[in-house]
């Protein structure tokens, strides 16, 4: 099917409107009937544009990240890591992560939102954070026979879902340049 090209401002009142739906009540309660009706727009023009609910809910997603960690590199692994954490605030943090934590219920019913996840948000971000560790490995800051650099996903990953769980809070800033400082770069020896 041929895309309609949309205007970049109405693309993104689609993706708010997503998420926003997405918020209320979950990615089951997410319907494409209710993103026509809050968005005015048709079922068919969705389906059209994005072709599967998972595709458009996993691109909404993408569009609302502050930053892709491909597009960071300061010259230092700190200083990337630092800038990372930096480039979004605490209420932002706070809303990503109660939309993390309903879709990491909806991926293990849901193997279309998962495989979309995968493809569209989590290989590319892993691709960068690749890149990223691979600079500071040539540039001589952590050793490349580092075995934690295969967890640094797992690290941040569960930095992220860890802070809810046992404190009961989101994850902010302050917390994630925290623990980065402390637990990421001694695990990776970096200088």
């Amino acid at each position: 099917m041929a895309r309609t090209r949309l205007t970049a401002e109405r693309e993104g009142e689609l993706y708010e409107a997503v998420l926003d739906l997405l918020r209320e009540g979950g990615y089951d309660g997410l319907t494409m009937d209710a993103i026509a009706s809050r968005t005015r727009s048709s079922k068919a023009t969705l389906y059209r544009q994005w072709g599967s609910k998972p595709e458009l809910v996993v691109r909404a997603l993408r569009h609302n990240k502050p930053v892709s960690v491909g597009d960071i590199d300061t010259g230092t692994l700190r200083g990337d890591f630092r800038a990372l954490v930096e480039r979004t605030d605490d209420c932002q943090l706070e809303r990503d992560s109660a939309l993390m934590r309903g879709l990491a219920q909806a991926v293990h019913e849901n193997p279309d939102l998962h495989q979309a996840l995968r493809e569209l948000l989590i290989a590319p971000e892993l691709t960068g954070l690749d890149g990223m560790l691979r600079r500071a490995v040539d540039r001589g800051e952590i050793p490349a026979e580092t075995a934690a650099l295969r967890y640094v996903p797992h690290m941040l990953v569960g930095a992220f879902v860890a802070q809810e769980l046992i404190e009961g809070r989101s994850p902010d800033r302050a917390f994630l340049s925290d623990y980065i400082d402390a637990v990421v770069l001694p695990a990776l020896g970096a200088a």
